[in-house]
């Protein structure tokens, strides 16, 4: 197992540097794909008083607002987007994307069992979050080399 962080504050995680297939704490900037999106994304987390590695603010589950935390993938092209939906009918049928507009209501699952911040559980690299739309929304790089237990 790699090196443990230190612990500076109670009820800080038990995390460790390049320790193995263990999913990876998420922070600011991590990269995101959605599976209906034509581009990648990066998350954002706003910088709170909460934790952060090398500077980069911790995300958690709750870090799933669209347009906030979950930014555009360019264009969507599912035709559970009414959007879509409506374009492609008046394209004849021919699939037309548009505009990206992520609806998440519901937090990144399935988070960290074992680390919370500020009573919330850690986002881990094997997270993800679904848009209404049908999109999966997955971490393709979490931004850090630090393991987390899930």
């Amino acid at each position: 197992m790699g090196r443990e962080l230190p612990k500076g504050e109670p009820g800080a995680p038990d995390v460790a540097i390049d320790g193995g297939d263990m999913p990876k704490l998420v922070v600011n900037g991590a990269a995101l794909k959605c599976d209906q999106g034509a581009a990648p994304a990066k998350l954002v987390v706003l910088p709170t008083l909460r934790g952060d590695i090398d500077g980069e603010p911790l995300a958690t589950v709750i870090d799933h607002v669209p347009m906030t935390n979950i930014p555009s993938f360019g264009v969507c092209r599912t035709q559970s987007n009414p959007q879509v939906a409506a374009a492609t009918a008046a394209a004849n049928g021919v699939l037309t994307p548009q505009p990206c507009v992520p609806v998440t209501p519901s937090p990144w699952t399935p988070g960290s069992t074992l680390a919370d911040l500020q009573g919330n559980s850690l986002l881990t690299s094997d997270c993800k979050c679904t848009c209404q739309w049908a999109g999966q929304i997955e971490i393709t790089e979490p931004g850090t080399t630090v393991d987390v237990e899930s």
